[in-house]
């Protein structure tokens, strides 16, 4: 977070969770993953991996996305409205 604002990567997570209306922590990392150009360390995509729950984290607690009972993330109001998604 970068004081209580998204951070690009942040930002970047919640469009895909709104444009997926509903997306588990497993397919955020999966989307990061592809969105992003492919990096010269082997280890990159492991490391987008292990962000894809830090990044749902903090959007959670700032209020941009909330845990559904079946563990998926889905954008809050305020998360659709930073970004400007239209998915309810």
């Amino acid at each position: 977070m970068s004081e209580g604002h998204p951070t690009a990567p942040q930002r970047e997570a919640l469009r895909l969770i709104c444009q997926a209306e509903s997306m588990s922590t497993v397919d955020l990392a999966a989307g990061l993953v592809e969105a992003r150009p492919a990096g010269t360390n082997p280890g990159y995509p492991r490391a987008i991996v292990r962000m894809a729950g830090t990044l749902a984290w903090r959007l959670q607690a700032q209020h941009f996305v909330t845990e559904t009972s079946q563990g998926t993330w889905r954008t809050t109001p305020a998360g659709r409205d930073l970004i400007g998604c239209t998915h309810t």
